[in-house]
């Protein structure tokens, strides 16, 4: 299974480098008030896929920890009920 596992990681790793030595020709960016950023192609994809992935990240830890948050007061309600019950 580690074998399999490696063996797909290089595939996955050759065509991505196929991919950036392919689209290495430079491409322009412009932004507002006439800013013009060049950079190679395969750049600004990895650039834009390490941002889209750090959205998707932040939106994912945030809804976990306000996950962590209500579970620690539900649990901190449901041990008081107990307390309460006992006695």
């Amino acid at each position: 299974m580690k074998v399999l596992l490696w063996l797909l990681r290089g595939f996955v790793f050759i065509a991505l480098f196929g991919l950036a030595v392919k689209n290495s020709e430079p491409v322009e960016l412009r932004f507002y008030l006439d800013s013009v950023w060049q950079a190679p192609l395969s750049v600004v994809l990895l650039l834009a896929f390490a941002a889209g992935a750090a959205v998707g990240l932040t939106a994912t830890l945030t809804a976990l920890a306000r996950q962590g948050r209500e579970l620690r007061r539900l649990r901190r309600h449901t041990s008081s009920d107990e307390a309460t019950i006992r006695s």
